[in-house]
């Protein structure tokens, strides 16, 4: 019970932050430093929640993961909440266990079942939704769909690879590693420093960021990752409905959103339960 009350509230932290990211991004012409941004106070957050258990041991092999995600995850990510807005950018992340199954499949030697077929089909159907769009608002680009389907597939490597990790280091010094590692990775990607304002209005993204991640580790050392990635993957939701809720204009929140959204959800929920 411990595991998925972690996993809905850091479902709840992402969707959150996937709004608020959205929110600053307006206010930024120059949004090349955003990532960085975002990541820097996510940092400061891991570190507090490891400074309670401090241990480095096993904390290298999450340096390595942190590379993908959040380092190249969250440069994407915030491309596609630039390029598509958050409630796009959400539903398409939400596929994330759509790729941690094809990795089963492809490289661990997972049986092929027909429930992982019919939500995989669910998740399918969700991102053709958004693809053939035709009330997109003329400011949302369908590149950033592109863009969000590759932190997705990131995001679904980081997550078997914190499962297949976590008996050699504490959840809070795992967190803490891979967001040491997206910080190199996003100042390499930036080369610059962030300006003071760009600190100031991505400052609360990358606070709620930092506490989801250390709610996700939290999880995912508790549960399988069978259970943890879907419920996770209700951050779709999250993203939809606060979008709806704080920035529905800009957005133009329609019926195949919606509908991509609850098909991504429950694919992604029928997976994991098959699994």
């Amino acid at each position: 019970m411990t595991a998925v009350l972690l996993a809905l509230t850091s479902a709840a932290l992402f969707g959150s932050m996937t709004v608020a990211l959205r929110l600053a991004l307006r206010g930024l012409e120059d949004a090349s430093g955003a990532a960085l941004a975002t990541v820097l106070p996510a940092l400061l957050v891991t570190l507090a929640a490891a400074a309670l258990h401090p241990s480095l041991h096993g904390a290298w092999p999450f340096l390595l993961a942190g590379v993908l995600a959040p380092g190249g995850s969250q440069i994407l990510f915030t491309l596609a909440v630039r390029e598509a807005g958050a409630s796009r950018t959400s539903v398409v992340v939400g596929g994330a266990p759509l790729v941690a199954v094809a990795i089963a499949l492809l490289f661990l030697s997972e049986p092929l079942r027909v429930p992982l077929v019919i939500g995989a089909l669910g998740i399918v159907g969700g991102g053709v939704l958004l693809a053939a769009e035709r009330d997109r608002p003329g400011h949302l680009r369908a590149r950033g769909l592109l863009f969000a389907g590759g932190a997705a597939a990131l995001f679904a490597t980081r997550d078997n690879l914190a499962r297949a990790l976590h008996t050699h280091a504490s959840p809070g010094t795992a967190a803490a590693a891979t967001l040491v590692a997206g910080t190199v990775v996003a100042a390499i990607w930036t080369r610059r420093a962030p300006t003071g304002r760009e600190l100031r209005r991505l400052a609360p993204a990358g606070l709620l960021f930092g506490l989801s991640y250390v709610c996700l580790f939290e999880a995912y050392f508790r549960g399988r990752v069978s259970v943890v990635s879907p419920l996770v993957a209700t951050e779709s939701l999250w993203g939809v409905g606060l979008s709806a809720l704080l920035i529905r204009q800009t957005e133009g929140m329609g019926r195949r959103l919606v509908l991509g959204a609850a098909l991504v959800v429950a694919g992604g929920a029928l997976i994991g339960a098959t699994r």
